[in-house]
């Protein structure tokens, strides 16, 4: 038998997703039918319930609600053409946790704002954040965090007959060699910017 209203839960948990981005918790049981307009408690907990079972929500030890592994899942309803505008498509949106795709190891993963503009033509811009893996094996060609007696910049991880230098993503500023150290500090494995 089917319900006579139609499933709300993405658009509760948009509501929830709002809440949680403004106040860094999830409200009560009583605050989420609050939150959510429900007006029956029980109607709040099914709603609940379901989302916990698809991974949205979880409940902490002392039972607060709080957000399960799918919680910070953006949707990517299409790709979006740079050059000549194409007709959108109706295709079902795919969910994609920036987190796990940016970060595999928590652990081991810093930010990093950009200063300068040495890296242009590789698309990291003045301002941007790098997301950059501590202590993970580099290749010749990797954008890297490196320490060059020591200070810290991104750059190219390159290598010569001399040995292992810096090149930088910007025909204006020469290459780095290191006069007494260059230690590599992370792999960059990603970069945002706010506009």
């Amino acid at each position: 038998m089917q319900s006579r209203h139609p499933n709300r839960d993405s658009e509760y948990l948009a509501k929830l997703r709002d809440y949680y981005a403004q106040h860094r918790v999830l409200p009560s049981y009583g605050g989420v039918a609050k939150l959510t307009g429900l007006k029956a408690a029980s109607a709040a907990f099914a709603m609940i319930d379901r989302l916990k079972k698809q991974g949205f929500i979880e409940s902490s030890p002392d039972r607060r609600l709080q957000p399960g592994k799918r919680f910070f899942e953006r949707e990517v309803a299409d790709s979006v053409q740079a050059g000549t505008p194409a007709p959108a498509n109706d295709v079902m949106p795919d969910a994609f946790n920036i987190d796990e795709f940016l970060v595999e190891n928590p652990s081991r993963t810093v930010l990093l704002k950009v200063r300068g503009d040495s890296m242009v033509d590789a698309g990291i811009l003045p301002g941007d954040t790098v997301i950059v893996k501590k202590n993970a094996p580099a290749t010749p060609g990797d954008i890297v965090v490196a320490m060059v007696d020591r200070e810290y910049t991104v750059k190219y991880l390159a290598r010569d007959k001399k040995g292992f230098y810096l090149k930088p993503g910007n025909q204006q500023y020469d290459n780095i060699r290191a006069k007494d150290h260059l230690e590599i500090f992370g792999l960059v494995v990603g970069a945002f910017r706010k506009y």
